[in-house]
């Protein structure tokens, strides 16, 4: 292989191990049932590593090796090198490294406020990744503030395939409400993945992919003032139960506009989430108002587009998925089954998938399936938003339906094991509108497989 402008130089393979090596796991979809104790291994073979180089002013990207067994003093530069702490690594990050993260148990220590604190940026060509080593599922344990937190306006920066962890397995319900008045106690309002802070955020081009993100106090995954995020292909389940802030399980807030660019920047799909709900009222308005599976929240100035796709929510305590205050979001082609587990949510704009308060958005091609006497969806203070082409079960509470939509029983493979798949005798089949920005479903199968995309999140085959 040879670098154009140099044709004298010829790049060894060891020179070019780093990135095949970290393409591995790029794109790789990790489920539920993949994410379990995995040993460490002992037949990892070690992988030298060149040092960063300079070759006439061209810098060569680096991989970080972060290891259980590891050693902070070490260089990092190979797996039997490795360092003990991710923020080790994250603290010597340059625009284009790679840090490959083994398997372990990764904790924070008691003065932290993260296990990860991202400060470091990336480039538009150079991103800065943190990833699981292949076949490794990690973990970060924590009860401290964040498990991951990426600040300081941080850009440009990649979290893939890992599992993060909080601290509701360590307190109780009891201990929560003694609490409900503290916003200081790290221990009840910890977040498991957070980009940006309150007016402390601005960060831009993220990406969080493929993790398992469970049992925070606070919000699973959530950006507060953000631009270009992606959020894919991640499950995220049974967070927001003791935090005072009225968090959920994914919560996009005060989104920013980093540019003038009106189309698709910030995209949250094919992810899984459920049982997110609050247990300890919202500290400004003493009452439970949200612990919802997806929110778009507070962004009526966000001059970019929101697509919400291919993602199942279900039996969380709010919503499945819904805007509030916002502007220019589509929300297409999502299964929502009994949400609004919380009875104390009291207020007019409720439903399995909604909006309120709101503008420019359509929901189209979803199932929305609900408990008897709740709301399938709300039209509160809406202007120019449109319902269509969904689904409506026939126990559903519906406050308004578009030309195209369906009061029907969607016929799921079996709903009660969370198999939300549809039957061949469902009337979801070929019976949406096709969407040109969405081009598969929830499993990444292609859609459309008949003359009409489905409803929902999966596309029959």
């Amino acid at each position: 292989m040879m670098i154009h402008g140099f044709g004298f130089l010829s790049l060894s393979a060891s020179l070019v191990l780093p990135w095949a090596l970290t393409g591995l796991v790029q794109g790789q979809k990790i489920t539920e049932s993949l994410f379990k104790d995995v040993p460490q291994s002992s037949t990892v073979q070690e992988i030298p590593l060149p040092n960063r180089k300079l070759i006439s002013g061209i810098s060569t990207a680096t991989t970080y090796y972060v290891s259980n067994n590891g050693n902070d003093r070490n260089s990092g530069l190979s797996t039997s090198s490795a360092f003990r702490t991710l923020q080790r690594a994250a603290n010597l990050t340059n625009p284009g490294d790679t840090v490959l993260i083994m398997n372990g148990e990764y904790k924070n220590r008691p003065q932290d406020g993260a296990v990860l604190n991202i400060k470091r940026s990336g480039t538009a060509n150079a991103w800065i990744k943190y990833k699981a080593y292949p076949g490794h599922f990690p973990t970060i344990q924590h009860n401290t503030w964040n498990g991951i937190l990426i600040s300081n306006r941080a850009s440009y920066i990649e979290i893939n395939g890992l599992e993060v962890i909080g601290n509701n397995a360590k307190i109780d319900r009891d201990y929560a409400m003694s609490q409900k008045d503290n916003e200081d106690n790290k221990f009840t309002n910890g977040n498991c993945i957070s980009i940006g802070e309150k007016n402390k955020g601005r960060s831009h081009h993220i990406n969080i992919l493929n993790n398992k993100v469970h049992d925070c106090g606070g919000a699973g995954i959530s950006a507060t003032e953000a631009d270009y995020v992606k959020v894919d292909n991640n499950t995220v389940f049974n967070n927001s139960w003791y935090a005072v802030h009225g968090c959920s399980g994914i919560s996009m807030l005060n989104n920013w506009s980093s540019d003038n660019k009106q189309g698709y920047k910030i995209f949250v799909t094919n992810n899984r989430s459920y049982n997110n709900r609050m247990y300890v009222p919202w500290i400004v308005q003493k009452r439970i108002t949200d612990g919802n599976g997806i929110i778009v929240d507070v962004s009526k100035g966000y001059r970019g587009r929101v697509l919400i796709a291919n993602n199942l929510t279900y039996k969380n305590g709010g919503s499945g998925i819904h805007s509030h205050d916002s502007q220019h979001v589509d929300i297409i082609n999502n299964t929502a089954y009994l949400n609004q587990q919380s009875p104390e949510i009291k207020k007019k704009a409720k439903g399995e998938i909604y909006a309120g308060y709101s503008s420019d958005v359509k929901i189209f091609n979803n199932i929305m399936y609900a408990s008897p006497g709740n709301a399938v969806n709300s039209d509160v203070k809406n202007v120019n938003v449109s319902y269509n082409y969904n689904v409506y079960s026939n126990n559903s509470t519906i406050k308004v339906t578009g030309s195209h939509d369906m009061i029907a029983d969607p016929k799921f493979v079996n709903a009660s094991a969370r198999d939300f798949r549809l039957k061949s005798t469902s009337p979801a089949i070929n019976s949406g509108l096709k969407w040109s920005s969405l081009t598969t479903d929830f499993l990444g199968n292609p859609r459309v497989s008949g003359y009409a995309p489905d409803r929902g999140a999966y596309e029959n085959r």
